[in-house]
């Protein structure tokens, strides 16, 4: 295992002025992992096989937990790079950068569906404009929060933009916390802060535990706050630990011996635990279970990161589902929900549905990405690029 686990990152770079404690962010950057990518594939196709076929896989929308600690993982990630070369986050440019990469695919797809919801009178199009204006607006998840009983068709047929809400939402709130930490507090003090906050939403939502308020833990923000923060913790241990500091190879050694048994604890969650709907409301996955979920992702992630000639992170780093993952995955999820149902409402039913689901979600989604997030990513990349005014007059 040490051999496949051999680190191939080179020496940190000297910590620049605003180093702090994390000067080993300064190694990577925040460069791309083929694995996670890979991971973001698979998580992606369980969520679409499970909105198709929920039978046999009962736990497939914990692909939506592990999205969360890559989320929180690759964003802290980001931004404690920035943090500790220039001693700051420029926070708009930071709202840009996620606008850009989020909100231009998903407006289009909201569009397109209030489009058809013109042409075809469907069930699912009922109520399609308030539909619209909640998942334009990121509050889905907010909706969904407050029913307590059956989910009212109010957010259809963007119900599956739940997630992004609550993903939006902590973006929104964590570069300012995170940034009150990094200037506040040395860095082990930091990483102690967001270890608390990773146990506080357990002990929020075993406060908050009755079946009834399934739907306020499952949908909201504060509730699944622990699953984003479980990645972002370990980004910070990542970049508080120098490529020549001893804790790193243990970190490393235990990353690549407990990743087979994390796959195959979610694999078994997936088969076998039911998640939503009333025989899924579980008190003990209500409270703790989402937590546990987390921190196998994150021993999958940090298997990755760090132990590049693994298998698993060989598996999924193979050129497909990397660029699947890296590409399309984003709009796989946003495409996929609204076509599956328009499907379903046409006639199509069981393995065909999944076949042709699966279909269109990838065509609809290489679209988005090559007419709509690929300008777009490559804009934002060549005005990154430009020296602001500021950083000018300063150099």
């Amino acid at each position: 295992m040490s051999t496949l686990c051999r680190s191939t990152t080179t020496e940190a770079t000297e910590p620049g002025p605003g180093g702090r404690g994390f000067s080993s962010a300064l190694r990577g950057g925040g460069g791309r992992v083929a694995g996670l990518d890979g991971l973001r594939t698979v998580a992606v196709v369980l969520v679409i096989v499970y909105h198709v076929l929920p039978d046999p896989l009962p736990g497939g929308s914990v692909g939506v937990d592990v999205f969360f600690t890559i989320s929180g993982f690759v964003i802290t990630r980001l931004l404690v790079a920035e943090y500790a070369r220039t001693g700051r986050i420029g926070l708009w440019s930071f709202y840009r950068r996620r606008w850009l990469r989020l909100m231009p695919a998903l407006l289009v797809m909201c569009a397109v569906t209030a489009v058809l919801a013109v042409a075809f009178a469907l069930p699912l199009f009922r109520g399609v404009w308030a539909a619209v204006a909640l998942a334009a607006g990121s509050a889905v998840n907010l909706v969904r929060a407050g029913e307590p009983g059956a989910y009212s068709g109010l957010t259809a047929p963007f119900g599956h933009t739940w997630s992004l809400g609550v993903e939006e939402q902590f973006y929104l709130a964590w570069p300012l916390l995170l940034l009150v930490l990094l200037r506040r507090g040395r860095a082990r003090v930091v990483l102690c802060w967001v270890a608390v906050l990773c146990v506080l939403p357990v002990i929020w939502r075993t406060v908050l535990w009755d079946p009834t308020a399934a739907h306020r833990i499952y949908n909201g923000p504060d509730t699944r706050a622990d699953q984003l923060l479980v990645g972002a913790l370990l980004a910070l241990v990542l970049a508080r630990l120098r490529a020549d500091d001893p804790r790193l190879a243990v970190l490393r050694r235990w990353a690549g011996r407990l990743c087979w048994p994390a796959l195959a604890l979610l694999a078994l969650i997936v088969w076998q635990i039911p998640i939503t709907g009333p025989s899924g409301w579980n008190p003990l996955w209500y409270t703790a279970g989402f937590l546990a979920a987390a921190v196998l992702s994150a021993c999958v992630v940090a298997a990755l990161e760090l132990c590049p000639r693994s298998w698993p992170s060989r598996l999924l780093s193979l050129a497909v589902p990397a660029w699947v993952g890296r590409n399309l995955s984003y709009g796989m999820y946003l495409w996929h929900y609204p076509l599956i149902r328009l499907l379903s409402d046409l006639g199509v039913r069981g393995g065909r549905l999944l076949f042709a689901g699966l279909t269109v979600t990838l065509l609809a989604a290489l679209a988005s990405y090559i007419l709509i997030e690929r300008p777009l990513l490559r804009r934002g990349r060549v005005r990154a690029r430009r020296p602001e005014p500021a950083v000018v007059a300063a150099a």
